[in-house]
């Protein structure tokens, strides 16, 4: 099975975390923390200060490592780098995008989570308590 690697963003702004629903492909309409794939002679953190910069037009400074979540989805293997962040200028602009959220820690089991995703909600609610 292939193997794809990549890194979200878990950006947060005082008490809200940012959320963003997908509006293309396979996994079309599901929500997910921003971010992508993992380009060669890239480092996880340069990767997803690049994808956030291509999907969000915003510049972030990238936090510590939330969790590594490796899951398998029936066509590939996703291992994904969640990584706190925030953010240093811009306004997350959708470009990929079809919505965008601002979720609170009682918000966040609000919305329907990409199952790879969902499995990092449990160690945010408790970072945010």
């Amino acid at each position: 099975m292939k193997t794809i690697k990549v890194v979200a963003a878990i950006i947060k702004n005082g008490n809200k975390i940012f959320a963003t629903q997908r509006g293309y492909g396979e996994f079309k309409d599901g929500w997910e923390f921003p971010g992508g794939k993992i380009e060669e002679n890239e480092t996880p953190e340069q990767a997803l200060v690049r994808e956030i910069k291509e999907e969000l037009d915003a510049d972030i400074k990238v936090g510590e490592l939330i969790d590594w979540v490796e899951y398998d989805y029936p066509n590939f293997h996703l291992s994904m780098g969640c990584f706190w962040a925030e953010i240093i200028s811009g306004n997350l602009v959708l470009k990929e995008h079809e919505a965008a959220r601002w979720l609170t820690r009682e918000q966040l089991d609000d919305v329907d989570w990409l199952p790879a995703d969902l499995a990092l909600i449990e160690k945010i609610k408790e970072s945010m308590q």
